[in-house]
C-alpha cells in the first residue's frame, strides 16, 4: 500500500521522544550543553504540555533536604523499598541530583511548591520512607511542573513536532547505531522518518494493558515495543506497579482506575472492607502505610474474601481527620470524586488496585545511554532506578533527573559525532509494512479485543501470580494477538484515523504483555510488586538477581543477571558522610 518512496525524509540534530517531565527537561538541557547551532526537536504523540504522564502526578516529588532527612537516607530506602534490586549508582545519582532538581524547578522553570510558615517547603508523608520528604504542590504537582515546564520549551527555538506517533527506530545498516525514528503524521496520515545523531526515547510507560489502570488510554508502551523490536534488552519486566488506591467509579467513566494519592494514607486515611473493618494492620505492622505492593496485595486479598461482584473493592476512609481539613490538604482529589458521586471528606471511597506505573524498561547506563550509539532512554522508559518497586514520589524526580541529565550528555555526545547516519532500509520498509497491515485488512472492531486483554492479565498476570495462571495468561495474550491480526481499519482517510492508533496501541500493548508474563515465569520468588504465590518467599537477597528479556528473531528470551551491590549490601546501610555500614539488627 505504501512504500519507502513515500515517506517525508526529515533531518535534525537531537530528536527528543515525548515531552512528559523527562522530555522537556532534556530538550532545555540540550540547548544548554549542545554546540550552538544544534537543531533540537521534540515529537510528541498528543500535544506539548497536554499529555503524558507527569502532568497526572497528584503526591509529589522526593527530595532530601535536612531536617534530619539526607541523600544517603532517602538512597536506604529506595534500595529497600525496591527489595535490593535497583541499579544501586541509577538510585543514589537520582537521590543525589533530586536536590539539584528541585531547586532548578523553582529557581530556573518557576515552579511554585507548597511552604511552611517559616518559608521552607513543605514535605508530605508518603508510604515507605523514613523521612517527609515528599515536596508538592496541594494534590495538583505534576499540572505545576508540567505547565512551566511547557512554558519554558515553547519559549525556545526547538523544532516541534506535535501529535507524531513514533512507531520504529530505524538502525543503520550494520545495526551498530541508530540512524532515526519512523513516525506517523496523525494529522494528515503521513509517514516521516526523521534523521538525528542523538535520540531520546522518553515516551513514558502506560500499563494499560490491565482492568483497572491510572494512565490515559493512548499511553500503550510504545517506546518499549519499539525497544524491543530494535533488539534491545528490557530489565525487570515482570515489575508492574498497582497503586493501592485507584478509585472504582463503574464502567460507565474511565475516571474508573484514576490514582487516590498516597498522600491520603500518608496523612492518616484507612482502608475499610465491606464490613467497616479496618484490615491491613492483618497484613503489614505499618498498616497502610506499608509500601504500595504491600497494599495493593492486602486489597486484594480482602477482594478475594469478599467475593461478591456486586462489591468488587475496598473502602477509604478520610471523616475521621475532619472534613473540612480533608478538603483543605486534598482539594483536587475531593473534587475529582465528588464529580463521580463519592464524599472523599466525609464519607466512604471505593478503591482498587490499579496499575500504575513501570519500573521495567531498557538497559541504561548512569548517564542514560544504551547499547544503541545514539540512542538514549529516561523515565519510566529505562530500567534500573526502581527495582522491583518505586517509593511514591521518586516517579516524577526520576523524570526531570535522567531527563537533564539525558539533555547535558546527548549536547555533549554530539560533540564528537560526524555526519547524520543512513537508515537500514530494510528496516524502515519492514516497520512501513508493520504499520499498514491493519489497512489490507477488512475493517472490525479493536476495542472488544483490547478488554479482552485487560481481563486477560488482570486475571492472570496481575497483583497475584502463579505458574498456572501465568501460563493460561500467555495463551491468552497469543490467541488475542493472531485474532488482532485479522481486524482490519478503514484506510479511506488516514488523517486522524483513530481507529487505526488503536490498532497500533493494541499492538503495542499484545507485544509488551507476552514479554511482562514472560519475566514474570521466569522469576520463581516473589519480590515488591511481582508476587508469586506458589514462590511466596523472597529469596536471600545477597543472591538477588534482575531479568533480561530481549528479542531473537521471532521469540522472546528471558535470561537473568546478578544484581551488583556497587554502594551498598544487603545487611548494611550507608551513613550520611557516604561510608556503607554494617547494621546491627539484621534486615
Amino acid at each position: 500500500m505504501f512504500s519507502t518512496c513515500d515517506i517525508d525524509r526529515h533531518d535534525t540534530d537531537i530528536l527528543i521522544l515525548g515531552t512528559g517531565g523527562a522530555g522537556m527537561f532534556a530538550a532545555l538541557h540540550a540547548m544548554q550543553t549542545a554546540p550552538e547551532g544544534t537543531k533540537v526537536t521534540i515529537a510528541v504523540k498528543g500535544l506539548i504540555g497536554k499529555c503524558g504522564c507527569t502532568r497526572m502526578v497528584q503526591g509529589g516529588y522526593n527530595v532530601a533536604l535536612g531536617n534530619g532527612d539526607s541523600v544517603e537516607r532517602h538512597f536506604m530506602d529506595t534500595i529497600e523499598g525496591g527489595k535490593w534490586l535497583p541499579d544501586q549508582d541509577m538510585a543514589w545519582r537520582l537521590c543525589e541530583q533530586a536536590v539539584v532538581r528541585i531547586r532548578e524547578l523553582e529557581n530556573e522553570i518557576g515552579c511554585f511548591f507548597d511552604r511552611n510558615a517559616d518559608g521552607s517547603l513543605h514535605q508530605k508523608a508518603f508510604a515507605g520512607q523514613t523521612a517527609d520528604r515528599t515536596v508538592h504542590k496541594g494534590d495538583l504537582t505534576g499540572i505545576e511542573i508540567i505547565n512551566r515546564l511547557m512554558e519554558q520549551v515553547l519559549s525556545r527555538p526547538v523544532e516541534k513536532l506535535q501529535e507524531h506517533r513514533a512507531i520504529g527506530l530505524i538502525p543503520t545498516k550494520d545495526g551498530s547505531a541508530l540512524a532515526g525514528v519512523l513516525m506517523i503524521d496523525m494529522r494528515t496520515g503521513k509517514f516521516r522518518f526523521v534523521r538525528a545523531k542523538t535520540v531520546l526515547m522518553a515516551t513514558g510507560g502506560g500499563p494499560t494493558m490491565y482492568k483497572y489502570h491510572t494512565p490515559s488510554g493512548d499511553k500503550t508502551m510504545d517506546g518499549l515495543a519499539m525497544a524491543l523490536r530494535a533488539g534491545l534488552p528490557l530489565r525487570d519486566m515482570e515489575m508492574v506497579q498497582f497503586h493501592p488506591t485507584g478509585l472504582l467509579a463503574g464502567d460507565h467513566t474511565r475516571m474508573t482506575g484514576t490514582v487516590l494519592e498516597e498522600g491520603l494514607r500518608g496523612a492518616g486515611g484507612q482502608l475499610v472492607n465491606h464490613a467497616g473493618q479496618r484490615f491491613m494492620f492483618d497484613y503489614d505492622a505499618k498498616g497502610e502505610r506499608a509500601t504500595r505492593d504491600v497494599v495493593s496485595r492486602g486489597i486484594y486479598a480482602e477482594m478475594r474474601k469478599n467475593n461478591n461482584p456486586d462489591q468488587e473493592g475496598v473502602f477509604i476512609s478520610m471523616a475521621h481527620l475532619g472534613p473540612e481539613n480533608v478538603v483543605k490538604k486534598f482539594k483536587g482529589m475531593v473534587k475529582r470524586c465528588a464529580d463521580c458521586g463519592f464524599d472523599l471528606a466525609g464519607g466512604l471511597v471505593e478503591v482498587v488496585p490499579t496499575a500504575h506505573y513501570f519500573m521495567g524498561g531498557v538497559v541504561v547506563d548512569v548517564d542514560t545511554r544504551t547499547a544503541m550509539e545514539g540512542l538514549y532512554v529516561a523515565g519510566e522508559d529505562a530500567g534500573g532506578a526502581h527495582g522491583s518497586n518505586r517509593l511514591g514520589g521518586n516517579g516524577v524526580a526520576n523524570s526531570t533527573v535522567y531527563g537533564g541529565i539525558a539533555g547535558d550528555v546527548m549536547g555533549a555526545d554530539i560533540r564528537g559525532m560526524g555526519a547524520l547516519r543512513d537508515p537500514d532500509e530494510t528496516v524502515l520498509e519492514a516497520e512501513l509494512t508493520r504499520a499498514c497491515h491493519p489497512l489490507t485488512r477488512d475493517p472490525a472492531l479493536v476495542l472488544p479485543l483490547r478488554k479482552q486483554l485487560q481481563e486477560a492479565m488482570w486475571d492472570d498476570v496481575g497483583v497475584m501470580r502463579t505458574e498456572a495462571g501465568l501460563n493460561h495468561g500467555l495463551k491468552r495474550i497469543a490467541e488475542i494477538s493472531e485474532e488482532l491480526m485479522e481486524v482490519g481499519v478503514a484506510a479511506d482517510s488516514l488523517a486522524f484515523n483513530l481507529t487505526w492508533h488503536d490498532w497500533l496501541n493494541m499492538r503495542s500493548l499484545c507485544d509488551i504483555s507476552e514479554v511482562i508474563t514472560k519475566a514474570a515465569l521466569a522469576r520463581n520468588n516473589s519480590r515488591g510488586a511481582h508476587y508469586r504465590e506458589d514462590f511466596p518467599e523472597p529469596g536471600a537477597m545477597i543472591d538477588s538477581y534482575f531479568t533480561v528479556a530481549q528479542q531473537k528473531g521471532d521469540t522472546v528470551e528471558v535470561t537473568r543477571e546478578d544484581v551488583k551491590f556497587t554502594i551498598v549490601k544487603p545487611g548494611e546501610t550507608i551513613l550520611p558522610d557516604g561510608e556503607p555500614d554494617t547494621l546491627v539488627a539484621a534486615q
